[in-house]
């Protein structure tokens, strides 16, 4: 993981906001290169066993065009061969952009925002679960998806971001 700010930051806002997709490819490339280094995922019995992105509700996605987390997690999941899962969640309602709101405010906005789709109930049973985000500020959206995923059953979470906004 790096540190959101320049010129990683650009990165990122070229990407989502930029349409830049082919950006998503070298960004999975520099996650594959940390994961591998890093000691408690060296080997793949600590890999998880699927990875998820973290969703956009249908509004954002219709919006942006493209889930920015996905793009990233496709390249990922392939690299580190990892079944990616892109419809195991989905995001049961439109919230405000995290981005945009007090960190206080954050984990109140997604506050069971997030849903298992029909039918993936037994694929998460059990399982680790990487979950995929392009950055992380106050860890509310990830915390939602792995306090609901547990509650679904999975055993572990593991989250699986790129860049992370710095303290201030």
């Amino acid at each position: 993981m790096c540190d959101y700010i320049p010129p990683i930051d650009q990165l990122i806002l070229a990407l989502k906001f930029g349409r830049r997709l082919s950006i998503a490819s070298a960004i999975a490339e520099l996650m594959v290169q940390a994961t591998i280094s890093t000691d408690e995922l060296v080997d793949a019995a600590h890999l998880p066993d699927l990875l998820i992105s973290v969703p956009l509700s249908q509004q954002r996605l219709s919006e942006r065009g493209f889930n920015q987390s996905l793009e990233i997690a496709k390249p990922l999941a392939k690299a580190l061969s990892i079944p990616l899962y892109p419809h195991l969640l989905y995001r049961n309602r439109h919230t405000q952009a995290q981005a945009l709101l007090h960190p206080s405010q954050r984990r109140h906005n997604l506050h069971k925002a997030f849903t298992l789709n029909a039918g993936y109930t037994d694929k998460i049973a059990g399982q680790h679960i990487g979950v995929v985000d392009d950055v992380i500020t106050t860890g509310a959206t990830l915390h939602e998806i792995a306090v609901y995923l547990k509650r679904q059953g999975a055993a572990k979470i593991t989250n699986l971001v790129f860049a992370r906004t710095p303290p201030h």
